[in-house]
């Protein structure tokens, strides 16, 4: 049945664990994490080991309890039975008895979550269809690689026709064909309406195929917008009404010529990094307009120097990702 409202809303989420049983210490997993996941996205959770994404799933799911703050999954309450019953979940290893089918696998599954064997055996067939396992329903999933079993896990997720589906690590071990097919199955799936909620520490694969990311980091919500708009976040220090067509680009040169003159045609704002003896000068710089960019390349030809390439630079997610995060959060 479907619901109303986003598929994740949260406001002010706090999560605080308590330690020891006479001097409890006090660790926060989350602070004041707001933020919506609109129906029918695909939505990217990111974030270093520690960061909380795994208490903000738990929460989301019922698994443990909110300190503070309001939390809803599918128009529910979060954690409560009514919401989890719209979610499909793939875990980032699903093991599977390896004597079983494709077929039978979803049976024992899809009993694990009281779905009728009936029900089962009427849809198995259709959903390994949409995973691309039609062929293989029939095989020992000892016989199965690593991207077929996701792919099966997915079909498993399936089973109770979910409103939305939470993905751990879908592609993580993958070979870039079995990836590129998942993205695509992912990308089916939410045309026919259904809300991704994927947590992947693959920046690149996330970068492809998600419309929104929420970065945590240390229990705080860094960014939470479009990808497409992360580099103007950066650039306009953390204002989070900064549009992608804010953004100034960031041009990169690789000269030849002196590099004092080269250093003459550029402002303080440049990057410079002389190249070996007979190699290019890399010259990297932020550009506001394309008059400046005109301006730089006019100065350079009077200079007498060569620009043997020049290329717009646009900051990776997984750039961004490394500016917003705490590089203490990864230290041991």
């Amino acid at each position: 049945m479907t619901t109303n409202g986003p598929a994740i809303e949260t406001s002010d989420l706090s999560k605080t664990y308590s330690q020891g049983l006479i001097f409890k210490q006090q660790h926060v997993a989350l602070q004041n994490v707001s933020l919506t996941v609109e129906r029918g996205e695909i939505f990217g959770l990111l974030g270093p080991n520690g960061a909380g994404k795994t208490t903000f799933l738990k929460i989301m799911l019922g698994i443990i309890r909110k300190t503070g703050g309001r939390a809803s999954l599918l128009g529910h309450p979060a954690g409560s039975r009514q919401g989890r019953k719209l979610v499909g979940y793939l875990p980032e290893h699903l093991r599977v008895p390896a004597h079983l089918t494709g077929y039978q696998a979803l049976e024992f599954f899809g009993n694990l979550s009281n779905v009728p064997t009936k029900v089962v055996r009427e849809k198995r067939g259709q959903l390994l269809e949409t995973v691309g396992l039609v062929d293989r329903a029939k095989d020992n999933v000892k016989q199965y690689s690593k991207g077929m079993l996701q792919r099966l896990g997915l079909a498993q997720a399936l089973l109770h026709d979910p409103e939305m589906l939470v993905l751990d690590e879908p592609t993580d071990g993958l070979d870039p064909k079995a990836r590129a097919e998942m993205r695509q199955i992912i990308r089916n799936l939410q045309g026919r309406g259904v809300t991704i909620f994927l947590n992947s520490h693959l920046l690149q694969e996330v970068e492809m195929i998600c419309q929104r990311v929420a970065i945590l980091d240390k229990g705080q919500l860094r960014y939470c917008g479009p990808v497409d708009s992360i580099e103007a976040f950066i650039q306009s220090g953390g204002q989070t009404n900064a549009s992608a067509t804010d953004a100034v680009s960031n041009i990169e040169f690789e000269l030849l010529g002196d590099l004092e003159k080269i250093k003459q045609c550029f402002n303080s704002d440049a990057t410079i990094t002389a190249g070996a003896v007979g190699k290019p000068t890399t010259v990297r710089i932020p550009i506001t307009d394309q008059a400046s960019a005109d301006a730089l390349v006019d100065a350079l030809r009077n200079a007498g120097i060569s620009i043997v390439a020049m290329q717009p630079r646009r900051v990776s997610l997984e750039d961004a990702f490394l500016t917003l995060v705490d590089e203490s959060s990864f230290k041991n």
